[in-house]
């Protein structure tokens, strides 16, 4: 027992164990760094094309194809494996051999640069995808400093880095926890606990020294008091919202396998194809679907934003486009504001409860039906609006929202889209650029 106690002792104060420490401290510094900037850039590129689009409404049609034509062949070209949101490949890279092909430092830099300019050209993408693979790209790729133990070196780096990019992302350090146990390595190792919840730490109190303590949506005032209507509003919400959002992951999969072996031939053709359409619905939508959304589900979710019946449709036609297009950005930003736009319309149409109350359920059942994860989107949209009121509405809007989708797509999104990355490097001999390119996020 005494010479366990020395040993462990050694291994504490040894200066090696310091140099990890001290590298991955830095790591994680340097990740809370760059995702309160990201944060900042997005912001800025998104009001930026919204302003240039409000001045010439004829702009979109012009900046959307040639825009997207070039963010396509500059991901080709010079940042192969960056497209997508990259948390497909941030799963997939756990089981495969060659990380570096997914997860580098040219990558995060090619992720964080790509996304933002795809803002700017109007795309419905959101970067708290991309954040999550810039982390584990910054953190795996911190092996280079120091000698990493193995778990460290297999597992916990890739997981500590998607985990600190959500909470770095969103302000919301408990999801990006179990968005990591759930979603990415959804294993609960003691060995690497620990250190998620280290970088966590590291890189959410960073952002937050950069960006304030702030809530994404705001502060919500809606209270939950149990009776007959507010139950009856969250199994319509749950329901509704879980069946919809699993249309669109299976929508998502299915349109991504149909249109891999024309992007293949024709990429620059197809994506200023779509890059038209995406246009097209920004005319027809008054702008409100270009971007991540966030002004809108702000608007939806505090009552302050005019209500438009057919917002819903609109961004879920125009996340789906641009994700087709094969260009780097997520999808938790636009579902959300989806979400949102759904729990306004179901209130609308059965004012059976508060429209705040319904808004928020309808956006966590839908998120929770695009990703599959329950307890991630719960514990998302419970941060993000800060109302612990709203623990148990949002815990079975999720888990309804989950079980709903799973009737229309039986597999997470997110595992089938890991899944077909690996299926397509084993084809090829690597894990190549190309399919990450076109199967991720």
């Amino acid at each position: 027992m005494r010479r366990h106690i020395r040993r462990h002792r050694r291994k504490l104060l040894s200066l090696q164990a310091w140099r990890i420490r001290l590298v991955f401290w830095g790591g994680a510094l340097l990740l809370g760094g760059i995702a309160a900037s990201f944060a900042l850039v997005a912001t800025r590129m998104d009001h930026s094309f919204r302003d240039l689009a409000e001045r010439w409404p004829w702009l979109p049609f012009l900046m959307m194809p040639l825009g997207l034509m070039l963010i396509n062949w500059l991901t080709r070209r010079f940042f192969p494996g960056a497209g997508g949101s990259g948390i497909p490949q941030v799963i997939a890279a756990l089981q495969m051999k060659q990380r570096a092909a997914v997860l580098s430092f040219r990558i995060a830099v090619g992720k964080l640069l790509l996304t933002s300019l795809g803002l700017f050209c109007g795309a419905s993408i959101g970067r708290e995808g991309p954040t999550v693979h810039i982390g584990a790209s910054i953190m795996y790729s911190l092996r280079r400093f120091a000698n990493f133990p193995d778990f460290y070196y297999r597992h916990g780096l890739i997981a500590a880095g998607g985990a600190a990019g959500v909470a770095a992302a969103f302000n919301t350090p408990l999801a990006g926890i179990v968005f990591a146990l759930e979603e990415i390595s959804r294993s609960f190792e003691a060995r690497t606990n620990g250190v998620i919840m280290t970088a966590v730490i590291f890189a959410g109190l960073t952002a937050m020294a950069l960006l304030g303590n702030y809530s994404y949506f705001g502060i919500s005032q809606v209270e939950f008091a149990l009776n007959p209507m507010l139950v009856l509003s969250i199994l319509v919400c749950g329901i509704a919202g879980g069946l919809i959002g699993g249309l669109f992951s299976q929508a998502l999969i299915s349109g991504n396998r149909w249109i891999k072996p024309w992007i293949g031939r024709y990429p620059l053709r197809v994506t200023a194809l779509l890059g038209l359409l995406l246009a097209t619905l920004g005319w027809a939508s008054d702008h409100s679907s270009f971007g991540t959304g966030y002004e809108m589900a702000y608007g939806i979710i505090t009552g302050e934003g005019e209500y438009d019946p057919w917002f819903p449709l609109y961004k879920f036609l125009a996340t789906l486009g641009s994700y087709l297009t094969g260009i780097p950005g997520g999808i938790f930003a636009p579902s959300l504001a989806t979400g949102a736009g759904i729990g306004q319309n179901l209130a609308h149409w059965l004012p059976i409860a508060p429209l705040s109350f319904m808004v928020m359920i309808g956006m966590v059942a839908y998120f929770a039906g695009v990703i599959q994860a329950p307890i991630t989107a719960m514990v998302i949209v419970l941060e993000m609006t800060s109302n612990e009121q709203m623990i148990f509405p949002l815990m079975i809007g999720a888990l309804l929202g989950s079980g709903a989708s799973s009737l229309v797509c039986p597999r997470s999104l997110y595992r089938v889209l890991a899944e077909d990355f690996l299926h397509m490097g084993q084809k090829k001999g690597e894990p190549s650029g190309q399919a990450g390119d076109q199967t991720q996020r």
